[in-house]
């Protein structure tokens, strides 16, 4: 059981991470870190092995028991398992066990705390499964996206309703914000090409109008230092689910349709939310006192930025040469903001050791 501890279990999380981004670079056509499989499962390394296990280690945290982070675990070790094994569907079949797992955890939660937020997280949960299950299923990835993205979008939109449920919110836009999931989730069961896109589009774009209205963000965005970063980093991802949404109204026809489909949610708006979120989510779950914020992030945060921005607008232009460029610098910025992270928390430590040997020195004299 000592194995089911957090801090053994995010290694395997950054892993995934590591993998995919190799996997996407092969994609834009960056032949420089090939590992056999990344590509091919780049969206199953990115929010299975990556997302789903760090959002599941995150709810399991939750629980009182640690035999709960068996799910996560499972999420985890899926990736060996497709890659290096070479099991395809015993990875698949994990993914979809973990997932399984996460709608208990989720289940449990909501009896504990009935409140809507608890809800909606819970259809995160059920989208991520049935996601699991179309993949395992049909073996094409594209079937499973919109799954994948409905479990993404619930669960943080569950986690900011649940972070902003003291601002006094109408409850006339509480209950539009639900109607707004509630049309989303119907567009996930219809054709993705006709009014499935419409429905899921047009819900995705109020719910960001709504977000950037409603969201403590709001009220963040203007304090200043860490509260602000998140803020910012909040607020700048909702922008990002604006244009998601519009290029699932208006851009089926576009060449690279499927890539802005993808990116402008997974990167724009996902890695936006974990930025923001990482200072608070990342102490509580590696069970760290330091927060790894410091000013230094906003120009990493920034390179992140900008280079989506150049990825996006050059694949809507059609210029490959720039898109794979901004693509691959994109991809380290990544790779940049962790690092930063892991030496500022490091750093933290170091000085908070340091400054209680003087204090107890200090107290003996």
């Amino acid at each position: 059981m000592k194995i089911l501890q957090p801090i053994y279990l995010f290694p395997l999380i950054l892993i995934s991470l590591i993998l995919g981004i190799a996997g996407g670079w092969i994609r834009l056509g960056y032949m420089e870190f090939t590992v056999n499989g990344t590509a091919a499962n780049h969206g199953v390394l990115m929010v299975g092995g990556f997302l789903g296990t760090l959002i599941s280690l995150e709810r399991a945290m939750v629980m009182k028991h640690r035999a709960w982070l068996v799910f996560p675990l499972l999420s985890g070790l899926s990736i060996p398992v497709l890659l290096f094994l070479k099991w395809p569907t015993l990875g698949e079949s994990m993914l979809l066990a973990s997932s399984i797992g996460l709608i208990v955890i989720m289940y449990l939660q909501s009896l504990r705390h009935p409140a809507i937020y608890q809800y909606i997280m819970s259809i995160g949960a059920v989208s991520w499964m049935l996601g699991n299950f179309m993949l395992l299923y049909t073996d094409f990835v594209p079937s499973a996206v919109p799954w994948w993205i409905g479990f993404i979008l619930f669960t943080i939109v569950g986690e900011r309703l649940e972070l902003s449920k003291f601002l006094p919110t109408p409850k006339i836009a509480k209950n539009a914000l639900v109607w707004l999931l509630v049309f989303f989730f119907i567009g996930m069961w219809l054709p993705f090409h006709g009014l499935g896109n419409w429905l899921m589009g047009a819900s995705v774009i109020f719910i960001s109008f709504w977000l950037l209205h409603y969201d403590m963000a709001k009220i963040a965005s203007k304090k200043a230092n860490q509260f602000k970063y998140i803020g910012v980093g909040l607020r700048v991802g909702y922008l990002w689910l604006t244009i998601h949404g519009i290029i699932l109204c208006f851009m089926e026809t576009h060449a690279m349709h499927y890539d802005l489909y993808l990116h402008t949610f997974f990167l724009g708006f996902t890695f936006s939310m974990i930025w923001a979120h990482a200072p608070i989510i990342l102490p509580m779950v590696l069970h760290i006192k330091q927060h790894p914020y410091h000013p230094v992030l906003w120009f990493s945060w920034g390179v992140f930025q900008l280079t989506l921005i150049g990825r996006i607008g050059f694949s809507i232009l059609g210029i490959n040469d720039l898109r794979l460029l901004f693509g691959i610098i994109n991809g380290w910025s990544i790779l940049l903001m962790f690092i930063l992270m892991a030496t500022i928390t490091i750093i933290k430590e170091v000085k908070d050791k340091s400054l209680k040997r003087s204090s107890s020195l200090e107290k003996l004299v």
